[in-house]
């Protein structure tokens, strides 16, 4: 029995070490791969359309082979009931891309670093779920990261890149609330959510897409001859969107079908340790890969956001384990979603 327990604890410790270091690795590539391809084209809508096609086709050839098993209709009561999450997806999503478009691949968690204060003030107004003063403590130390990162990186920030993080940061909050009703709708199955999430945000986000005036880019970006030629060993910008599309495509489908797995092997404290670890390593790839420039008020900023994002896990899991009488919802940990806090953008997986 001794060797079965010790066996059993060596399994959960490496399924533990196997997820959190997949998503340090594919939470990094996806922020990597997407500001590689944005500095290319200038149609994000229409990128974040083709990897959101990619990961239903990988959803659908898991079907086929037996793999995953996910429904197959859609109805107009399903698409009423899902409607709040596939909205804020589309949205959030969107706005994720235009952010990273807009700011340096390391100033990227600077400019969504208030999602977890927006967080929190969700679940205050929605939930009725009223915070600590520790917890509120939290908050003003990662609100105070960013306005540090804004007002004090020393570089040009772009104030569009910046909105757009603001925006996408109280979306993600938003997020976090609707994705509990939604889990109704089907049937609590996390998995038949990122389906439909996925494939419903297509539908929306073609028009969308068209609406915005993206149709010229595209088309220049697919039948241009320039971009079929370039210098020898150099991508053109039409294979570089082909490769990070296919790569974020992957990355973004093998994460949603982790994300289940991460729920149930991982711990709120690892959650944000690895976040944390990913935010520092986003900052660091980008100064190699695409030469942004670390100041020391982008620094500072990256530190702070982080530090006060520990502390808040920390309180959170405290208080959890004590609870007080009388405590409505304060005490129960709520989960902020994974890639949310440290850079993200996930652009496939529901958040």
């Amino acid at each position: 029995m001794p060797l079965q327990h010790a066996a059993k604890a060596q399994n959960s410790k490496m399924l533990v070490t196997g997820t959190v270091t997949f998503y340090l690795v594919a939470a990094l590539a996806m922020v990597m791969a997407n500001k590689w391809v944005l500095k290319t084209t200038a149609a994000p809508l229409f990128f974040l359309l083709t990897q959101l096609l990619i990961a239903v086709i990988l959803f659908l050839i898991s079907h086929a082979t037996g793999l995953l098993q996910v429904p197959l209709y859609i109805d107009m009561q399903l698409f009423k009931g899902l409607a709040p999450m596939v909205g804020l997806n589309v949205v959030g999503l969107s706005f994720s891309n235009y952010t990273l478009k807009y700011v340096d691949a390391s100033f990227y968690q600077v400019a969504r670093g208030l999602v977890l204060p927006f967080t929190v003030c969700t679940s205050y107004f929605l939930l009725q779920s009223r915070p600590s003063l520790r917890i509120l403590v939290s908050c003003s130390i990662v609100t105070l990261g960013f306005f540090v990162g804004v007002f004090l990186d020393g570089t040009p920030i772009s104030v569009i890149g910046v909105s757009f993080g603001v925006a996408s940061s109280a979306i993600t909050a938003l997020h976090s609330v609707v994705i509990k009703k939604s889990l109704d709708v089907v049937k609590g199955s996390a998995l038949h959510l990122s389906w439909y999430t996925n494939l419903l945000s297509i539908l929306v986000l073609a028009p969308i897409m068209v609406i915005m005036g993206e149709l010229p880019s595209v088309m220049e970006l697919l039948f241009t001859p320039s971009t079929f030629i370039t210098a020898e060993g150099e991508l053109t910008p039409l294979q570089t969107f082909m490769w990070g599309s296919l790569i974020t495509g992957i990355l973004g489908f093998l994460m949603s079908i982790a994300s289940l797995l991460s729920i149930k092997v991982t711990s709120p404290i690892t959650h944000m340790v690895s976040s944390a670890v990913r935010g520092v390593a986003a900052s660091l790839l980008g100064m190699w890969l695409f030469h942004d420039i670390i100041t020391s008020g982008r620094a500072s900023s990256i530190a702070i956001i982080l530090g006060g994002s520990i502390y808040y896990t920390w309180v959170k899991h405290m208080e959890s384990r004590t609870p007080k009488s009388g405590e409505r919802d304060g005490s129960k940990y709520e989960r902020v979603p994974l890639d949310d806090i440290e850079s993200q953008n996930d652009s496939t997986k529901p958040e």
